[in-house]
């Protein structure tokens, strides 16, 4: 019933879908700017910096894992980062992000990572028990630091 495969080219659409789905979900929906054209680039370009894991139930596109590889300067030794893991609702409940959370961390063993990190916001109740419940630890004591827009572009130019 479930299938897992790596995202194609002729993907890219959906993948744009399911990015806006998310961030509706994530209350931002107007901070999803991504277009096609720089998931085209970035995920099925040249030099391909992110990675995508289709989910399909029955042949019908459910969700998806954007994910990519990090590196741990202490360990030496890769890592997974898991940047968006979306299940359309109407599918929830049958195991599909469980087992996509399960490719991926087979993913990360076969490719020596000895990390599979993701986010989830404080006040997503229903992610955090699920991830918990998968073996997740939520490390509460690291925060995330941002420098996004003109913040960035003033520190690129040196400016405090």
């Amino acid at each position: 019933m479930l299938t897992i495969r790596a995202a194609v080219p002729a993907d890219n659409a959906l993948i744009r879908a399911y990015i806006a789905e998310l961030a509706d979900y994530e209350r931002a929906p107007e901070k999803a700017v991504a277009s096609e054209a720089d998931i085209a680039r970035h995920v099925f370009g040249e030099h391909p910096i992110m990675h995508a894991e289709m989910a399909e139930w029955e042949g019908e596109p459910v969700g998806f894992a954007f994910w990519y590889f990090n590196f741990s300067s202490w360990e030496g030794k890769p890592g997974l980062y898991l940047e968006d893991l979306w299940v359309r609702p109407a599918h929830r409940g049958k195991g599909i992000g469980k087992a996509l959370l399960q490719h991926l961390a087979k993913v990360a063993l076969r490719e020596g990572c000895t990390r599979y990190v993701w986010q989830v916001l404080d006040w997503n109740t229903p992610s955090i028990e699920f991830y918990k419940a998968m073996g997740a630890t939520v490390m509460e004591e690291w925060l995330t630091c941002r420098v996004e827009g003109e913040a960035l572009k003033r520190l690129a130019e040196g400016a405090p």
